[in-house]
């Protein structure tokens, strides 16, 4: 008898266990936020780590993306597989892509968060095979081919492309990521990737009533590895489709070249410098709302006003990742020049104040303003940047700064100039 109550006490006691361990699940599960939107009540930015990668560990193309929710505006910042540094995660100088392939993504990250000197909470991995079936899925991706593609690739594959602005199915997308044609430089297989990831953006975007039905989403979701469960990855993605991908222009890290060990690194500008600076622009721009440099692309002249030889040429690849289309560089009437100088002549203060901003030149005159009907050359341009003594090479130094700007300009004028 009392075999039988204790049988009938240790059933009802793992009763109560069940009951207790069904509940603290339930708990658990309701307690359990999104990662993505948690982030987004911290922080309205999205900042994310896009790799593209072969399928064996080798990074094909990384992208630092950043994007705003409430303006639906992103930037994009292409992180070159040789930019060299010094990285303590493998304890030598070398590419960063060595890091990805050595560490995985997630220490890759790290350095490319000392990089950007930007916070990165979520990675997104695609690789080349599953970038095939994904885009068929997503019924092709736009991208632009300048001339018809008839080649052999170094295993003996044959790439075969159109030409002009065409729909490329999975296995037509994976030949525009790979092939390298004979009198083509890295940085024109590396543009290509980059015009992949525009693509993927505007067929997420155009696709976006198919693939966030939730029936749907797992065909899709599976292309993509990500450091955010199948709710966070689902709520990324619907978040980031919605850029307006036809602005975007990927920001590239730029640098000098040097052999070290064999291999050509490309080591920034600056120490870094310059690609932080340009980060630290973009997301500013993106959370003010300022839609001057979205508007289109200004173009500028550079002219040397110093002794420095290569002066112009050098701040043209200073201005040319950041947006600016320099037409031309050259040398001033003069070499004495004390004072850098900005002239407008399109007479939008805004647009020579951001060159300014960025430079940190105020001082700025404005020129006649040209009639549309005018019939300007390609020759013409928006602005024309005069270096000065006090420029060196980044920024304008000395005592004409932002506490400056209502204090009158410096004595060097636009007539002294030309």
């Amino acid at each position: 008898m009392s075999t039988s109550r204790e049988k009938k006490g240790a059933v009802f006691l793992l009763i109560i266990l069940l009951i207790l361990l069904v509940a603290t699940v339930v708990i658990a599960l309701s307690l359990r936020t999104n990662p993505v939107a948690e982030k987004l009540e911290e922080d309205q930015m999205i900042r994310l780590l896009l790799v593209m990668h072969d399928g064996n560990g080798n990074a094909l193309s990384t992208d630092a993306f950043v994007y705003y929710p409430p303006m639906q505006r992103g930037a994009l910042f292409d992180i070159p597989g040789n930019t060299g540094g010094i990285y303590e995660s493998i304890d030598r100088t070398d590419r960063i892509d060595a890091v990805y392939t050595e560490r995985g993504v997630s220490v890759y990250k790290r350095e490319i968060e000392k990089l950007t000197d930007m916070e990165i909470p979520f990675t997104l991995e695609i690789s080349l095979a599953d970038l095939a079936p994904l885009t068929d899925l997503l019924g092709g991706m736009k991208v632009f081919v300048p001339s018809p593609v008839d080649s052999v690739g170094p295993n003996g594959e044959r790439w075969l492309l159109p030409s002009g602005a065409v729909n490329l199915d999975g296995d037509k997308i994976q030949t525009y990521m790979q092939y390298m044609l004979p009198y083509e430089e890295d940085d024109d297989k590396e543009e290509r990737q980059q015009n992949v990831v525009i693509a993927l953006l505007g067929a997420l975007k155009e696709n976006s009533a198919l693939i966030f039905n939730k029936k749907n989403f797992p065909y899709y979701g599976k292309a993509f590895k990500a450091n955010v469960d199948g709710d966070g990855l689902y709520r990324l993605l619907e978040l980031i489709s919605n850029v307006d991908s036809e602005r975007l222009s990927p920001v590239r890290v730029t640098g000098n070249i040097n052999v070290v060990g064999g291999k050509r690194l490309l080591f920034p500008y600056y120490g870094g410098d310059l690609i932080r600076d340009m980060v630290k622009r973009a997301v500013n721009m993106l959370v003010s709302g300022d839609t001057i440099m979205h508007g289109r692309v200004y173009a500028i002249e550079i002219l040397n006003g110093t002794t420095v030889q290569g002066l112009a040429r050098n701040t043209s690849a200073l201005l040319r990742p950041v947006g600016y289309d320099v037409l031309q560089t050259g040398n001033a009437p003069r070499n004495d020049i004390e004072h850098t100088l900005i002239i407008n002549h399109i007479g939008n203060a805004e647009v020579a104040k951001s060159l300014g901003d960025f430079i940190h030149c105020y001082n700025i005159e404005d020129e006649e303003v040209r009639p549309e009907s005018a019939g300007m050359d390609s020759a013409e341009v928006d602005m024309t940047l005069v270096l000065g003594r006090d420029f060196d090479g980044r920024f304008v130094r000395g005592g004409y700064g932002k506490k400056d700007r209502e204090t009158t300009p410096p004595a060097t004028k636009k007539d002294e100039v030309r």
